[in-house]
């Protein structure tokens, strides 16, 4: 091989290594980073509560909330993906999640927000369960770093009950 191969060779080994190197630091000191979130959401109307054609119950509802996200950001963070999940038990299943209301945030200066929205998908449970039913609003969040894991959490946020009949 010629000697201008192997220097180009060895300094991009070396550049590569660096590089891997500068990510493995990068992702080691944001696990010292634990945000703070603080969120307030509540259910200030059902707009909606009825049977679907399917026997399937749908729930519409009108959200205020109060979000503070900026303690998820930090100097490695790319995006913060941020969902309400409602979370209720049947007897069908255990366990139902479902996202009523979701939104990217790419800035630390757009992570703090107060507004009323109605929810962007609508609260679908498989049969007629939802009567009466006790439900749990969850504040969830992604932070999508540059380099290394993604951080996940969640905070419960508030709870309702929905009318036990159909609106």
């Amino acid at each position: 091989m010629s000697p201008f191969v192997n220097r180009l060779n060895t300094l991009v080994t070396f550049a590569v290594l660096l590089l891997a190197i500068l990510c493995a630091g990068a992702s080691f000191l944001d696990c010292f980073h634990s945000p703070a979130v603080q969120a307030n959401v509540e259910v200030l109307k059902v707009n909606r509560f009825r049977r679907q054609l399917t026997g399937n119950d749908e729930v519409l509802l009108t959200l205020n909330m109060s979000i503070d996200l900026q303690s998820a950001f930090s100097w490695n963070t790319k995006q913060v993906f941020v969902f309400i999940a409602a979370e209720y038990e049947t007897e069908k299943n255990a366990f139902n999640q479902i996202s009523l209301w979701d939104l990217v945030i790419s800035d630390k200066h757009h992570a703090k927000f107060e507004t009323q929205v109605t929810s962007k998908y609508l609260l679908i449970d498989q049969g007629s369960n939802l009567r009466g039913k006790r439900v749990d609003l969850v504040l969830h969040w992604h932070a999508m770093p540059i380099t290394g894991r993604m951080i996940l959490g969640k905070i419960p946020v508030s709870s309702f009950q929905l009318p036990k009949a159909y609106t």
